[in-house]
């Protein structure tokens, strides 16, 4: 598995931060916004990568999905620009740190390093996108963030047993193999 550049991890990148970019600007209530629900799938995909293909794979479905997410979100009409912009930068330092983060946490008990790099990325990503995407706009950005934030830690929660059942069923040296990147 670790031969093979992932190719899916790019196409799910896409579409969770398109399909985000566009339910971003839809509220539920006053506290939640429907894109809560659909970008912390990011963090669930660059985890696996991370683990399966390794970091400098990881990296690479970052930045090869930053660009296709961001010309997605740039050429849907009624997607903002100042929501795109936002979505990308946060995307871009908020994946990358968490490729990070758990690269340094590999080698601990399984569920370490998914857990804290989603859970600290998480933030960084949050008050990234809200402050950029809707500072000065009117708009209750400060209890969408608060609300989005709770979701990703949700999510995350669940997406750390999803990733969890995942690792247990692929086999162990093909895991450990992670680092080869090819399909460049």
């Amino acid at each position: 598995m670790a031969s093979r550049f992932p190719w899916w991890a790019v196409v799910a990148m896409a579409v969770i931060v398109g399909a985000s970019n566009y339910l971003v600007a839809i509220p539920i209530n006053d506290w939640l916004v429907w894109g809560a629900l659909t970008y912390p799938l990011a963090f669930l995909v660059n985890d696996l990568v991370n683990r399966f293909w390794g970091v400098q794979c990881a990296r690479k479905v970052v930045y090869v999905g930053f660009a296709v997410g961001v010309l997605l979100s740039l050429s849907v009409e009624s997607i903002d620009q100042r929501i795109a912009i936002a979505s990308g930068t946060a995307f871009l330092i908020a994946q990358l740190l968490d490729v990070t983060i758990f690269d340094k946490l590999r080698l601990g008990r399984w569920w370490v390093a998914p857990s804290v790099s989603s859970g600290i990325s998480s933030v960084v990503d949050t008050m990234l996108f809200f402050g950029i995407a809707f500072i000065g706009t009117g708009a209750p950005w400060h209890q969408w963030a608060m609300g989005d934030l709770a979701v990703k830690w949700s999510v995350a929660a669940l997406s750390v047993l999803v990733y969890g059942w995942l690792a247990s069923r692929i086999d162990g040296d093909a895991a450990n193999a992670a680092g080869s990147c090819a399909g460049k």
